[in-house]
Formats: structure tokens, C-alpha cells, sequence
């Protein structure tokens, strides 16, 4: 036929549809016997049954209304059958078999309620004879979403991104961390203006020196998708966090800073005159009173417990003057 027509418009010429919208509704409040309700995802099929059997002789003479909220969707009159286009080429009918019909590769917008309407004539009048009404309902399940590595944003920060399409209603999106939900960041959500479809995104910055278990869950409706996300600190990340680099270019710094005092205010400082041929002799020089005093003082007791190796020489010999000659005799040697 022509284009597609509502219930409430009747085309001219067509008897069968001088039905107004108004006796469709009397009807509806008069002979329904409750809804069924059916629920199926995008692009299967579906069986709508009138639940009401009518034998090959009796087309003749009975009228055959499908129709999907105000729109028509399939009529039969006089035994031929009309399919409005929105329907056409997806929609097969078995009028014997309890007056059903299939619709195939079904779409979002075939959500609704479905109207089986049968007349027959009483006293030269078609009078409703049965009324059913199947309730479709259409989903689009989100497939498990799929967790990505972005990269490092920083070296301690990781980027990871959850992401899903082809599903519907929208969703929402969040990440989880121990049963509590983590903040995200670039959380987006966008449809298919065509096929009404829903693409979700959404993006998690975290600690890589830590352990975690992340959870992506999506949900949609009273439905929900998740997936798992696990992180395992690595050896060189946990030796990083105990001494990241800015800590050990402090340590270097300060033990600069405290040579330098050291050099610079110390009373020893003056048998040092910026030659290493002339230092030599002037520690060799000292006595065992004055480098007994020298290894007890605060500064070399710090460098004591900062620089281990090198207290050696001063507060870790301990015992009596006579040693300290002996190992400073042997500094002497090796300078």
C-alpha cells in the first residue's frame, strides 16, 4: 500500500478500516483478557500469537487487525493480506496457526504494545469477536567490556580505559576498588542516532607502585556487565617508592652541604690549603691526643652513621690512641 497509516486515519475506498480508534479502545476495555509480555534482544525474532484459531473457509468472512501502539502493522480482509511498510519484508504471518505473526531482525523502535483485534459479522455489522495484547519488550545487551592500557601519564601513574557499545538503554559506568567506587576521568557516553544504540567509555588513573583490583562494572536497566582489572607492583616500582630519585639527590646534596661545612668551619680545615700534596703531610702531623679528639667530634659522628665506610678512618677504630696512629699511619701511606 501506500504510506504508512494509523489506526485513527482511515485511507479512502477501504471499508475494513472505517473502524475508528474509538470503538479500538471500547474494544480494548471490553474484551481484553490481560497483557502478555515478551522480551527479546535487538535483531532476533519474535512470535506474536492472537491466541485465537480460524479455519481457511472462515477468511472470508473475518477481519484481522495487528496493530503496535496507534500503528498499524498487518490486516487481513477478504482473505488478503496487507503488511504496512515500516514491516514489509520482515514480518511473516501464519493466519491458520492462531492468527500469529513474526517479526524478524527486530528493532529498538519495535518496543510496544501489539494489538490482535478479530471481527466478525453480526446482524450485517462486524462486531469484535476476540482481542489480545503482547507487550514487546526489546533489549540491547552490552557485551563484557574490554580494559586497555593507555600508557603513563607520569612514571608512577598508569592510564587504563574501560569501554563497551551496542547496547541499550544507557548505561552507566563506574569503577570499582574493595566495594567502593573510585573516581574516573573522561567518562563518556554517546548513541547511535540510527540504530539508538548506546557506547560507553571511561577512563582510570592509578598508583603503579601499589597493588589493585579494579573492577569495571556497566549498568543498564535492572542488567549489568563487568570486567577486571589486576596490577601487580614490580620489584623495580617497590625499590623506587622506598628510594624514588628525588631522595637520594637529596641525601647527595646534603652530604655535599655538610662536607662543605665541615671544610668550611672546622678548625681542621686550616691544615688544608687547597693542595692534596699539602693536606698530606698536615694530617700526618697530628697526634694521637688531637685525632682521638678530631674522631669524637659531632661532625665526623654524623658522617659516622651517614657514610659508614668512610667514619672508618675517625670514630668507628674506637680503642686507644695507639690504634689511631697505627690506622692514620696507614692513611698516610696510602695518600
Amino acid at each position: 500500500m501506500g504510506p504508512a497509516l494509523k489506526w485513527r486515519t482511515p485511507p479512502p475506498r477501504c471499508p475494513y478500516l472505517r473502524l475508528s480508534h474509538l470503538v479500538v479502545l471500547a474494544a480494548l476495555f471490553s474484551f481484553c483478557s490481560g497483557t502478555i509480555q515478551v522480551t527479546k534482544t535487538v535483531k532476533e525474532k519474535v512470535v506474536l500469537s492472537c491466541d485465537y484459531n480460524i479455519s481457511t473457509d472462515e477468511l472470508t468472512t473475518v477481519r484481522i487487525y495487528w496493530q503496535k501502539d496507534n500503528e498499524m502493522v498487518l490486516a487481513v480482509m477478504s482473505g488478503k493480506v496487507t503488511v504496512w511498510p515500516e514491516y514489509e519484508n520482515r514480518t511473516l504471518h501464519d493466519i491458520p496457526n492462531n492468527v500469529s505473526i513474526m517479526i524478524l531482525a527486530l528493532r529498538l523502535s519495535d518496543n510496544g504494545t501489539y494489538t490482535c483485534v478479530i471481527q466478525k459479522t453480526e446482524k450485517g455489522s462486524y462486531k469484535v469477536e476476540h482481542l489480545t495484547s503482547v507487550m514487546l519488550f526489546i533489549r540491547a545487551d552490552f557485551p563484557i567490556p574490554s580494559i586497555t592500557d593507555l600508557g603513563n601519564p607520569s612514571p608512577t601513574i598508569k592510564r587504563i580505559i574501560c569501554a563497551t557499545s551496542g547496547g541499550f538503554p544507557e548505561p552507566h559506568l563506574s569503577w570499582l576498588e574493595n566495594g567502593e567506587e573510585v573516581n574516573a576521568i573522561n567518562t563518556t557516553v554517546s548513541q547511535d542516532p540510527e540504530t539508538k544504540l548506546y557506547t560507553i567509555s571511561s577512563e582510570l588513573d592509578f598508583n603503579v607502585t601499589t597493588n589493585h583490583s579494579f573492577i569495571c562494572l556497566v549498568k543498564y536497566g535492572d542488567l549489568m556487565v563487568s570486567q577486571t582489572f589486576n596490577w601487580k607492583k614490580s620489584e623495580a616500582h617497590s625499590s623506587e617508592a622506598q628510594f624514588p630519585l628525588w631522595a637520594i639527590l637529596l641525601i647527595l646534596l646534603s652530604g655535599v652541604f655538610v662536607i662543605g661545612s665541615c671544610l668550611a668551619h672546622s678548625k681542621y680545615y686550616l691544615y688544608y690549603h687547597s693542595d692534596l700534596s699539602s693536606w698530606k703531610p698536615k694530617l700526618c702531623q697530628y697526634d694521637s691526643a688531637a685525632l682521638h679528639d678530631f674522631s669524637n667530634s659531632p661532625i665526623f659522628s654524623h658522617f659516622c652513621k651517614v657514610y659508614g665506610n668512610f667514619s672508618v678512618s675517625f670514630t668507628c677504630l674506637g680503642g686507644s690512641a695507639h690504634s689511631l696512629d697505627r690506622h692514620f699511619a696507614t692513611v698516610c701511606q696510602a695518600l
